[in-house]
């Protein structure tokens, strides 16, 4: 699948898996892994943005994956984001949609919001809420439509 159809048709909260289609380089070679590991990964969709015009340069449509976050402590010391341009020349696909019922946090309202957190129901996103404090975060429950389709209407900035 291209980037654009990810940009235009992948709900957020979906887990994305992208790759240039080279195979896996055995384990022993560390840094050919991680040379590897860096077009080839998995993450979630967090954000998506429209493509913009600044003065006579267009900036090309972009969506943004959460590939994880590196912790010490319980307390998440780097969150590593990858965005990837509607342009790109990577293989992506759609490995796993949230679930229906399940709710969508984001940071604000509003076009320019990003997804923080998929939790399973309602109860476990407020729980997750009170001990992460987003105080504009905005709720938004899977339909069954959201999870078959793109379900982020409104979102794109």
């Amino acid at each position: 699948m291209f980037a654009q159809l990810i940009s235009d048709t992948a709900p957020l909260g979906a887990i994305i898996r992208y790759s240039d289609g080279t195979p896996r380089p055995p384990e022993r070679h560390r840094r050919k892994l991680q040379a590897w590991e860096r077009h080839n990964n998995t993450g979630r969709l967090v954000k998506k943005q429209a493509a913009t015009v600044v003065g006579q340069t267009t900036i090309p449509a972009s969506f943004t994956l959460h590939e994880g976050d590196f912790a010490s402590k319980a307390v998440i010391v780097l969150r590593v984001f990858r965005t990837f341009s509607v342009d790109s020349g990577l293989a992506f696909s759609v490995f796993e949609q949230p679930m229906e019922g399940s709710i969508l946090v984001f940071d604000r309202p509003g076009a320019a919001s990003e997804l923080v957190h998929v939790a399973q129901n309602r109860q476990a996103a407020d729980e997750w809420l009170s001990r992460h404090g987003y105080p504009e975060a905005e709720l938004q429950e899977v339909t069954a439509d959201d999870a078959a389709t793109d379900g982020d209407e409104g979102r794109a900035a």
